[in-house]
């Protein structure tokens, strides 16, 4: 089994660039099939979750051109089925995209169930409330494989006000009524960076969509929508990331390629840590000035702070002296990987959603496991400032959305390699 060999105790220091937002492109890569022409995205992300998108897009007949490792040429014409058969299906959250975007292209679709990163139960009721004000119906057979289909082979604008503020339930109503016929208002919308991403691609085509980035979403039907080409933006999660692991190993790090202003709530927390945040037009450094300072995290949905930044800013306050508390507002269940942070000596008790760290002087290197995307890339932090060798296995989960993260790291200075197979290593870097 692969996995990443740390030894701990480097401090970070340089630049890295920042690859495209993975949760814009899962988004942006279904809608493509929404147009009448091909579509070129740039700044795509190099990793496993888009090349599983684009292999499914591929097996529904559609041409798929890689121009290089970040471009992609999708044209959609061929595609003359409703329905997602590819077991690469079930092994990605994002896959549920393609129900929205089928709906919006032939009304009717037939996707498996979700795959994806374990860590809660998420599910996908506030799409199909949606869907069924839309005027769809939608079943589930025993082959785990969801049907929604509009009764009347067309979907019809409505109100829909959304119980929780899903992020994917946005996306997915946006992607199913940008040619429905009338007006669609969604209530209550996800604001995230990634859900405007979506918004502007899709205006791109010739899509009439107002108030993406607030909590209401206006959406007129159009009848057809044009290829375009388009620029992701850049990844959230990942410029934050470093930004935590340049903190937690007292570097100073220039995160480069970035949206200072979708990193707010993360720069906000380590200044008031007492990290220094300098930013610039497209970059944000973070150095230490001195010790940092224990402190309380509440996730929150844009523009709080994100709860996919949860299990890496929890490993930075292991090591930070005193009593510092994480309260995770969205997922349930989102502290499993806590255990594996106890291997290496933190400190952390967990009592329903809230967790309560007692900061030690230093972790210890230990054999851990990636329990899914960020609290691999949390281990990863974790082994960073770790005394001693720590090894991170079920990297599968990390490469899902961080892209050549090893010479990522090694370029900061890190001594980290990715070891293959049972006994022999390869690509060791640093």
């Amino acid at each position: 089994m692969d996995k990443y060999v740390i030894h701990g105790g480097k401090r970070l220091e340089g630049s890295v660039n920042i690859s495209g937002a993975k949760n814009a492109a899962v988004a942006i890569l279904p809608a493509t099939i929404l147009a009448d022409s091909p579509c070129r995205i740039e700044n795509l992300p190099d990793i496993s979750d888009v090349k599983t998108l684009t292999y499914i897009l591929e097996e529904m007949g559609a041409q798929v051109e890689y121009l290089d490792r970040h471009t992609v040429v999708i044209d959609p014409r061929p595609i003359h089925i409703d329905g997602v058969c590819a077991d690469e299906a079930r092994s990605i959250r994002a896959s549920y995209y393609l129900i929205g975007a089928l709906l919006g292209r032939c009304g009717r679709a037939s996707v498996p169930l979700p795959g994806g990163c374990n860590f809660s139960v998420r599910p996908i009721d506030q799409h199909l409330k949606g869907f069924e004000v839309l005027g769809c119906r939608h079943s589930l057979d025993s082959g785990g494989m969801i049907s929604v289909a509009a009764k009347d082979g067309e979907l019809h604008g409505a109100n829909i006000y959304l119980d929780v503020r899903s992020v994917g339930a946005t996306i997915n109503i946006i992607l199913a009524t940008v040619k429905a016929r009338g007006l669609t208002i969604i209530e209550n919308a996800a604001r995230e960076p990634h859900v405007v991403d979506l918004a502007n691609f899709l205006n791109t085509m010739g899509a009439d969509i107002l108030g993406a980035g607030t909590d209401t979403i206006k959406i007129h039907g159009v009848q057809k929508l044009r290829g375009a080409s388009y620029t992701i933006i850049p990844d959230q999660i990942e410029a934050g990331t470093y930004m935590v692991a340049a903190a937690a190993t007292g570097g100073d790090v220039t995160v480069r390629n970035v949206t200072p202003k979708h990193l707010e709530s993360i720069s906000a927390k380590l200044a008031e840590m007492g990290a220094a945040i300098e930013e610039g037009d497209d970059s944000v450094r973070v150095y230490n000035k001195g010790p940092l300072r224990r402190c309380t995290v509440k996730t929150m949905t844009h523009p709080g702070f994100p709860t996919d930044m949860q299990p890496q800013i929890t490993t930075l306050l292991s090591v930070v002296p005193g009593t510092s508390m994480v309260i995770e507002s969205i997922y349930d269940t989102r502290f499993k990987y806590v255990d594996e942070l106890s291997r290496m000596g933190a400190q952390i008790t967990v009592d329903g959603k809230m967790a309560i760290i007692e900061g030690v002087p230093k972790l210890k290197g230990a054999p851990v496991k990636a329990l899914d995307l960020r609290a691999g890339a949390a281990m990863v932090i974790a082994g960073l400032i770790a005394e001693g060798t720590t090894q991170v296995e079920n990297i599968q989960y990390i490469e899902r959305g961080y892209e050549t993260i090893v010479d990522k790291l090694a370029g900061l200075g890190a001594d980290i390699y990715l070891k293959k197979g049972p006994d022999r290593e390869i690509a060791k870097i640093g």
